[in-house]
């Protein structure tokens, strides 16, 4: 990975956010009573520490910085590590090593990895018209992580191969090698990307979604930013920025009429915000450059 990357790790969350949350310090939803619990997370991951989690997530996220470079803007990587790791305190795995970043590509698409790494693209991120937006599809993201859906997914996928792979990174680790990314076996390298073609399942899309606009809206924002962002999607043709987007996810109306039963009216009453002008500015700035 790039240098420039690693050096996000060192942001702290300041107060830039802390107002807009300070209504909702009392926000209590039920996260049970909203996500169906159709799978047992504990049993599907259980065979994977939390640093063997990591160290797959950095592994996979080389995979994705391979494929597109960070945004050279530090204003911007600033302010979605900013946005991004406020949002992960309002999560039950806070001390993740959560890292986010903006990746230069006109497709418009968002990206998680285990352990903690989200990436979303430029050209998603120009089509957003709030902060509340942005918000949301990070939320989506983060939901991914914390639901351990592309480890389970990979599990699935290579089976015992996968737990093989897994256990040689574990003995790395015990060994001091820490991080062994370049060590990584081509079939998890493999398994990686395939994942990142393929898509996780619908189920996971729909719980990502529903466990989103919940953290998006503890951390103060809009509860419709998710649900815009999909509107958004949906009035898109299906061209070659979209086409990854549109074939590893279900159709955006198909997540909306998902999302309007689950909410219904429940998060009429939390006035979050969207957070427009700031966005718009840190936008306009980061286009300058």
């Amino acid at each position: 990975m790039k240098r420039t990357y690693w050096q996000l790790t060192t942001l702290l969350v300041g107060a830039l956010l802390t107002s807009q949350a300070s209504a909702f310090g009392g926000l209590n939803l039920d996260l049970n009573k909203l996500i169906s619990a159709g799978k047992n997370l504990n049993e599907a991951s259980k065979d994977i520490s939390e640093p063997e989690e990591i160290s797959i997530g950095e592994g996979m996220a080389s995979v994705l910085l391979g494929t597109a470079p960070l945004v050279k803007s530090d204003t911007l990587q600033t302010y979605v590590n900013q946005v991004g790791r406020y949002l992960s305190l309002q999560t039950e795995r806070p001390d993740l090593p959560w890292h986010f970043g903006v990746l230069d590509s006109d497709s418009v698409n968002a990206f998680a990895t285990p352990g903690g790494h989200i990436f979303i693209t430029s050209g998603l991120l120009r089509k957003m018209h709030s902060e509340a937006e942005l918000a949301g599809v990070l939320s989506h993201e983060i939901a991914h992580v914390l639901r351990k859906h592309h480890l389970v997914a990979m599990k699935k996928a290579g089976g015992m191969g996968f737990l093989t792979d897994v256990a040689s990174i574990a003995v790395d680790q015990k060994g001091g090698g820490g991080y062994a990314g370049k060590e990584l076996s081509k079939n998890l390298i493999s398994g990686m990307k395939e994942i990142l073609v393929r898509g996780l399942d619908k189920d996971d899309e729909y719980e990502a979604d529903r466990m989103g606009v919940v953290i998006a809206t503890r951390a103060g924002y809009d509860s419709y930013g998710l649900p815009a962002v999909l509107q958004m999607l949906d009035g898109l043709s299906n061209t070659s920025d979209v086409s990854l987007l549109f074939s590893t996810h279900p159709a955006p109306e198909s997540r909306m009429d998902t999302l309007s039963g689950v909410m219904q009216s429940k998060f009429d009453h939390y006035q979050g915000q969207s957070v427009n002008d700031r966005f718009r500015r840190l936008m306009t700035n980061s286009a300058k450059k």
